[in-house]
C-alpha cells in the first residue's frame, strides 16, 4: 500500500470558492438587491468569504461594509453549488442567509467605489435583475424562510432535480 503525505494528498483535492449573501425583505414582502459598481447586474448583498472565515461571519461582515451596518445573520437558507462559468474557473458555493427584514434603505451607507446602488424589489422584478443562474436562489429563499428548512441547489436548480 502506498501512503500519501497529508500535504501532497491535500494539494491535490478540489478546490472551490465561496461566498456569502443576505436575504433581506421589507414588511411588504420586496426583497433588497445592491447594485455593485464592477458588474453589469444587481445582486444580493455579500461577497466572497475570506480564508479561515466561516460563512456567517463573511455575511456579517460584508454587511458591515457595504450599509455601515450590523444586521443578525440568522438561519441558512439556501446552499448553491455553482459550476464554473465565465472567467470564474473554479465551482462557487453560495451560501445565502436570513438576515431579516428592513423597513426601507433610509440610513444605508453604500461605499462608492463598490455600490452603485441599493432597492427593495418585488419578486418577479428581483429576479429580472439578478443573474440567470442566481435568481432561482430568490424564491428557495423565501421557502426556505416560511418552512424553516434550508434548499440544496446545485447551478440554481433544485436538488433533487425533478422528474
Amino acid at each position: 500500500m502506498t501512503w500519501t503525505e497529508p500535504a501532497m494528498w491535500y494539494a491535490n483535492l478540489a478546490s472551490f470558492y465561496a461566498a456569502a449573501a443576505a436575504f433581506i425583505t421589507d414588511p411588504a414582502g420586496n426583497v433588497l438587491l445592491v447594485k455593485p459598481t464592477y458588474r453589469d447586474h444587481w445582486a444580493f448583498p455579500g461577497g466572497y468569504v475570506d480564508e479561515s472565515e466561516y460563512p456567517h461571519d463573511a455575511c456579517a461582515r460584508e454587511i458591515r461594509e457595504e450599509f455601515g451596518v450590523s444586521l443578525a445573520v440568522g438561519d441558512l437558507l439556501v446552499v448553491d453549488w455553482a459550476p464554473p462559468l465565465g472567467p470564474r474557473p473554479r465551482a462557487i458555493v453560495s451560501f445565502t442567509f436570513d438576515c431579516g427584514l428592513l423597513s426601507n434603505v433610509d440610513g444605508l451607507y453604500l461605499p462608492a467605489q463598490e455600490l452603485d446602488d441599493v432597492g427593495f424589489f418585488a419578486e418577479r422584478e428581483a429576479e429580472q435583475r439578478l443573474p440567470e443562474i442566481v435568481a432561482p436562489r430568490l424564491r428557495a429563499a423565501r421557502r426556505a424562510r416560511d418552512q424553516h428548512a434550508p434548499e440544496y441547489l446545485t447551478g440554481g436548480s433544485a436538488f433533487p432535480p425533478a422528474c
